[in-house]
Formats: structure tokens, sequence, C-alpha cells
């Protein structure tokens, strides 16, 4: 008696479940059979190429929506701007009415594109076809408003201003207008308020080499051949994060030229001071052509880096050739040394003949006083004739000594004196040009402390209005 009454329940359950399931799939093709018919009374005998109101005279409002959502390559040289923009336009269609109650609720369908009339609203600044996914749907609503809601990656002309690369800002535009329709046909307006379109940067990519600012926009009519256009203008305003260029262009440049600067410490006589800041030329050409693709090019101006790299190249190669123009002129001077030296040992040899002379006048005169005291002590044990015969020594002693080259010794004493005062002179040419190139030597070290003052302030001030724009 159980197992029968099991049976039933069992057999009960499944029919009741078969009987479920015929309701649902009879529901389903209900309901896909409901979407055909009303397909097929929103297509049948619609005509896409002709513009959906009743009233001609009436324009058709296009609503748009414009969310930035990543910038994919910023071109100086070519002065294009690559993005990805999320684009939603809303209309309304009177010919794609209907019922939701005669069609089973069904309140939105989705229709193919193709199969609708579609305004022809384009970008005025785009310049070339991205990689879009191609969306072949619209919606639309039983009140014939139409979404087209659709990501498209806009390749645009943009006037790039790169003066200040790496402390750059953008300001890209893009203008939506009707490229054949006036605004008696078309007219254009904002889906969203001013506002909400600036500030709104959540749906932005923020962790690449560029950073969203704010989405100004405005209305403008555009007048062409007495015809009036409407319009809807995009700013788009970006800045540039500079860390990595000023990691790996600006401060490997600052620290070389720093250690140029710290050359000018070393003797300008030494050999190893040309060697020093020809090492250092060589390797700041080598680092400007690894890093040459790493800076944006453009033929309309030159970036504040370019000019600060080539000023910094300028005085590398100016510091070369003062420091091989004060080795020349240290090398002339070196070159007449040798003359000195000569008049050296001439003077040294003048001066020990002097002395040796004046010592031989000295020794004749104690020769002559030592004589004079004998002759006083041995004057009285000395005969007259004795006597007579060392008078006349004496005189013979004293005419030697008057023969003594006096005149000459005054002369040489006279060369001696004019080249001392020579050496001294400070009108010397030579002197001069010394002077002059120590000054310059030094002048050049001031202009370089100068020029890398100027620039580092630049440098921070420009680091400055970036961080607080």
């Amino acid at each position: 008696m159980h197992s029968e009454g099991r049976s039933g329940i069992l057999s009960n359950c499944n029919r009741l479940f078969l009987q479920n399931l015929g309701g649902f799939a009879y529901t389903a093709s209900l309901q896909n059979s409901t979407l055909l018919q009303l397909m097929e009374k929103l297509l049948t005998n619609y005509n896409k190429g002709v513009r959906p109101v009743k009233n001609w005279t009436q324009p058709t409002t296009i609503y748009i929506d414009f969310i930035l959502h990543a910038v994919l390559e910023v071109d100086g040289q070519n002065q294009k701007l690559r993005t990805n923009i999320w684009y939603q336009q809303i209309w309304m269609d009177e010919f794609l009415k209907w019922n939701p109650i005669r069609f089973d609720g069904i309140n939105e369908i989705s229709l193919p594109i193709e199969s609708i009339w579609i305004p022809d609203v384009l970008i005025q600044e785009f310049i070339d076809v991205g990689r879009s996914p191609y969306m072949p749907y619209v919606y639309v609503n039983s009140s014939g408003h139409i979404k087209n809601y659709k990501p498209i990656q806009v390749v645009s002309a943009c006037r790039l201003e790169i003066y200040a690369f790496p402390f750059d800002k953008q300001n890209c535009t893009f203008t939506f207008c009707s490229w054949l329709h006036t605004v008696n046909d078309i007219n254009l307006k904002l889906w969203r308020s001013h506002e909400e379109i600036e500030n709104n940067t959540s749906a932005f990519v923020d962790d690449g080499e560029w950073e969203l600012l704010s989405v100004p926009s405005k209305y403008e009519m555009l007048y062409n051949e007495g015809r009036e256009y409407a319009q809807i203008q995009f700013n788009v305003i970006i800045r540039r994060r500079p860390l990595l260029y000023v990691v790996s262009l600006l401060l490997p440049s600052i620290f070389l030229m720093l250690v140029d600067v710290t050359s000018y410490f070393l003797p300008p006589n030494s050999s190893g001071r040309i060697t020093f800041k020809s090492s250092i030329l060589l390797g700041y050409t080598v680092f400007r052509m690894n890093l040459s693709d790493d800076l944006p090019a453009t033929a309309m101006t030159t970036p504040l880096i370019g000019v600060f790299f080539a000023v910094c190249m300028a005085l590398l190669v100016i510091s070369l050739i003062e420091s091989i123009l004060i080795t020349k002129l240290l090398s002339m001077n070196e070159e007449a040394e040798p003359m000195t030296a000569v008049s050296k040992c001439c003077v040294s040899k003048l001066i020990s003949s002097n002395r040796s002379t004046t010592d031989s006048f000295c020794t004749s005169l104690k020769t002559q006083e030592g004589i004079c005291d004998d002759s006083a002590s041995d004057s009285d044990t000395e005969t007259p004739g004795q006597h007579q015969a060392k008078i006349l020594n004496q005189e013979a002693q004293a005419l030697q000594i008057k023969e003594l080259p006096v005149k000459e010794i005054l002369k040489e004493i006279s060369s001696i004196k004019f080249y001392l005062y020579q050496l001294e002179d400070p009108i010397n040419p030579k002197n001069d040009w010394l002077a002059f190139c120590y000054r310059f030597d030094t002048f050049l070290f001031r202009v370089y402390l100068v020029i890398l003052g100027v620039y580092t302030v630049t440098m921070s001030t420009l680091w400055l209005i970036w961080s607080n724009p």
C-alpha cells in the first residue's frame, strides 16, 4: 500500500513538472513571436533615408554625452592625439513608437543599426580611423528614443604645445557637429550638465603618463555660406607626469655639468684637465644620442629642454677650448724658461766672479795692511835699502788693484738689474696674457654657476606650476 502511494505521488509530480515545462516553453515561444511581431511592425515600410519626423519643419535634437576613457598616444611631431572615448547619442525617432500593452509589456528592443536612420554627427578633428569595436545594435524604447552607446578610438588633430616639456599641459578639442544638416534639421544638446561633464574623471585610466584635469564643454553656432550649423566642443585638458623625464633626462645632464664645474678646481696648467673635460664632453654626446628618441620633435617650436641641452653642450665645448688655450699659453711661457735658466746661470757666475774679485781685492788689502804692519814693526831693524824695496813693492800692488775691471762689473750688475725689473714688470705682455687667461677661467666658472642656477630656478618654477595648477 505504501509503495503504491509513493508511485502515485511521483507520477503526479512528473505530470505537474511537464505541464510547467510546457507552459514555460509556450511562454518563451510567445515572447519570441511578440518580439518578431514588434520588429516587423517597426521596420515594415520604414525608410532609413528620411529624417524621422512627421513635421519636416521640426528639427531633430541629438543629445550627446562624452566620456574620456584613456589617452593612448601623443604625437608631437605629427601634431595628433590618439584617445579612447565613450560616445553616446540619444535622439527621438517618431516612426519607432509602440504601445507596450499590445506587445506583452515590452518597453525596449534592440534593432540593427543598418536598419534605422542614424544622424551624421562627426568629429571635426578626426584624421584617421582607429581600432574601434563594431557595435551592430542600438536600443529603442517604446517612446521612440534611440540610444546609441559605443566606445570609439579617435585619432584627432591637436595643436600640441611642447615648449615646457616635460612640464607641459595640452588642450585638445573634440568638436561634434553634423556634416551636412543645418541647425534647422539637426540640433545638438548635451545629455548631462556642463559641470558634470567637466568634473567627471572617474572613468579615466589614471595610471599612465598623462593626467586628466578637466573636460569643459560649450555649445556654438557655426556660420558657413549663410547657413547655421550647431556644434558642441569638448576641451580635453591633460597634464604630463614629468617624474620619468626628470630622472632620465634632466638629472644626468645636471650631474655631468656639475662634474665639469668641479674640473675648474684643477690647476690650469695640468694636462689631466683637458683629458677630464674631453671625457665629459664625449660622455655627454653619447648620452644625448641615446636619449634623442625620448624628446618630442616638432617643426613649429623648440622645447625648452632642447635649448637646455644645447646650452650645456656649448658650455662644455667652450670650457674645453678655454682649457686648451690656457695650456697653450702656459706652454709658450715654458719655452722661454730655458733662456731664463741661462740668464740665472750667468748671474750666478757673475756674482761668484764678483765675489772672487772682491775676495782677492780684500785679500790684497789685507796683505797690504799686513805689509804695512810688518813694515811698521820691522822699520827699526831694516836697512834703508830694504825699506825702499818694500815701498816699491807696495806701489806695484796698488797699481794692480786700480787696474781691476770695475767697469765690466758695473755693466753686468746693470744687466742683472734690468732682467729682474723685466720679470717684475706689471705691463709685461706675457704676464698680461696669463692674468687674462686666469681671469677668463674664473669668468667661465662664474658663468657656469649662473646658468646652472637660472635653469635650476626655471625647472623648480615649472615644477611648482605643474604641482599647483
